[in-house]
């Protein structure tokens, strides 16, 4: 049985220059299959263009928080968001609200169920440092995920902190951010290696990639388009830290 190459990419956020360094990586390694875990769109200044480029070159595209709650923001909603969302032209805010929340697929006799951020919700968030409660609810039927075959693996984006934890026989991992990383300044994606469809144990390999980009240039986009937010922006891309954390420093 031939294995094949998956990858898993999630979080690119408007962040069209971390995009194109990891498509051109995937295709260096000759792999074909590329699903999408959500949140093209907001926080960076492309988002209109990550989506187009996702529609075309990936196989699935699951739903993410901004997806979802983007679309909808009010005229009068906050500036920044207003931007964001005028962004986007029409016909890609419905389309982005159209997604899947959840896919399921099987590689080497592993059930592996892929979201956005949990089985609860979109807007439901689980950190690297949860509790066995939420380690166990990510495994979990729900409304979200539909019936069906408990999981061995579950993979979400949304916290843009990647990580492998295996418990039980179960293995919950994230694929960390493309485009706006808060664990290290870099892109990050996932590959999974194994024999599609299998309902048989078989060889599998579940691999983290890191790659550098050019976030010079993508800031220059953010700045020549006058992005809102454009100093939080700046400070995650070139630190991988969360802006809340800068912002609950002491003033000098």
């Amino acid at each position: 049985m031939a294995t094949e190459q998956i990858a898993i990419l999630s979080d690119v956020h408007g962040n069209l220059t971390a995009l194109d360094a990891v498509l051109a990586d995937v295709e260096r390694r000759g792999i074909t299959r590329i699903l999408n875990l959500g949140d093209d769109v907001g926080k960076g200044p492309r988002g209109s263009a990550v989506v187009d480029r996702t529609e075309q070159v990936c196989e699935v595209n699951v739903r993410g928080n901004w997806d979802d709650f983007l679309p909808q923001i009010p005229d009068d909603g906050p500036p920044e968001m207003v931007w964001w969302r005028d962004e986007l032209r029409a016909d890609q805010r419905e389309l982005i609200a159209r997604r899947p929340l959840c896919h399921d697929l099987l590689v080497s006799g592993r059930r592996i169920r892929l979201f956005h951020a949990s089985a609860t919700s979109v807007h439901t968030r689980v950190h690297f440092h949860h509790t066995p409660e939420e380690f166990a609810g990510m495994f979990a039927a729900t409304d979200l995920t539909g019936p069906g075959p408990e999981p061995t693996m579950v993979g979400y984006g949304d916290v843009h902190d990647a990580y492998v934890e295996t418990d039980r026989g179960r293995t919950l991992f994230n694929v960390g951010s493309v485009g706006n990383a808060l664990d290290e300044p870099s892109a990050s994606y996932v590959i999974l290696e194994g024999v599609p469809d299998a309902v048989e144990p078989a060889p599998f390999g579940l691999q983290i990639v890191r790659l550098p980009y050019d976030v010079e240039a993508e800031l220059a986009v953010a700045r020549e388009r006058e992005m809102p937010q454009y100093a939080a922006w700046e400070q995650e891309l070139r630190t991988g830290v969360y802006r809340a954390f800068w912002m609950a420093l002491p003033a000098n």
